[in-house]
């Protein structure tokens, strides 16, 4: 363990066990004593008081009038905060996400913080502009609902810019590929609303109990893949337990359809797209339904065959 987080440690057994002495705090650290009292300068040196005393109930503690953040991290956890906040968020310069991790920056100790903010500084993240990030208040409140299972009506904003009130029982709150969806009940049947597009949330004083077998992420999934204008049917020569790794529960439902075969239905907008990930799926298949797709197919086969000539 390197000293940043030797000294780090030690903060966090300082604060937790007023009082520690130098030979307890080494047996913690499976250190010696000396090299105990050395990781306690380090912390003076950051500006940390810590204060010592000496008697049979002397030993370390924080100094008086400090008000220590409740989160201690190690040098590498700090970075991979700051990498995870640059990789996942388009604001992460001005916006919430970038004005917190300002804060946790300047709560760090100094030699910890360095390299953090260093990385912060240089790295020059490329936003993903397929991500929609939505109002943390709204995701709050849908949260809330979803642990206190309260039928809630939902302010929405369709695709079209139409607002309605839809009735919604959430269920879960499901992040996928940078966007955000609620996964709900409704008297129409399960549905699955973007939170970036839901304006209000008014919950309800009724309750509600969520499907007892629910698999929120591949419930979500499977609800993408259907619905669309385009119809898609394949069969893939492969036992369904084989199959159902390598196919993206994006394509749509999977089902067996003999002893070694399996069946893919769904739907797409996107014929293209969906062949291009049909593609990439490392069984044989054949496509056995919607020509929109077989075109697209064949399109896709003739590109790579020219780039071949």
């Amino acid at each position: 363990m390197n000293p940043t987080a030797r000294a780090l440690q030690t903060l966090d057994l300082v604060q937790s066990n007023p009082g520690i002495t130098a030979d307890r705090l080494a047996a913690k650290l499976d250190v010696s004593e000396r090299a105990a009292r050395r990781y306690v300068g380090f912390l003076r040196e950051a500006g940390i008081p810590i204060e010592s005393s000496r008697g049979p109930y002397g030993g370390y503690r924080i100094g008086r009038g400090l008000r220590l953040p409740p989160l201690m991290f190690t040098a590498g956890e700090a970075l991979g905060l700051v990498m995870a906040v640059l990789d996942g968020h388009h604001d992460a310069a001005e916006g919430p996400a970038g004005a917190a991790l300002g804060k946790i920056m300047r709560a760090l100790p100094e030699p910890v913080a360095a390299q953090a903010a260093a990385v912060r500084q240089k790295a020059a993240p490329a936003p993903d502009r397929a991500a929609a990030r939505p109002d943390p208040a709204i995701t709050a409140a849908l949260v809330a609902a979803c642990e206190q299972r309260h039928r809630t009506t939902l302010r929405y904003r369709t695709e079209s810019g139409t607002e309605r009130d839809l009735p919604a029982d959430p269920w879960a709150v499901v992040i996928r590929h940078g966007r955000w969806y609620l996964l709900c009940g409704t008297p129409n049947g399960r549905r699955a609303y973007r939170v970036d597009r839901v304006l209000h949330v008014e919950p309800g004083p009724e309750t509600f109990e969520p499907p007892a077998d629910l698999d929120p992420v591949k419930e979500l999934e499977e609800h993408l893949a259907t619905g669309w204008e385009f119809a898609t049917d394949v069969l893939i020569d492969a036992p369904h337990a084989e199959a159902a790794p390598r196919v993206p529960p994006s394509l749509g439902r999977l089902t067996p359809a003999g002893e070694n075969r399996c069946r893919l239905t769904g739907t797409t907008s996107n014929p293209r797209w969906y062949a291009e990930q049909l593609a990439a799926v490392p069984v044989p298949f054949t496509i056995t339904g919607s020509p929109e797709l077989k075109a697209a197919a064949r399109r896709i086969a003739h590109r790579l065959l020219a780039a071949t000539d």
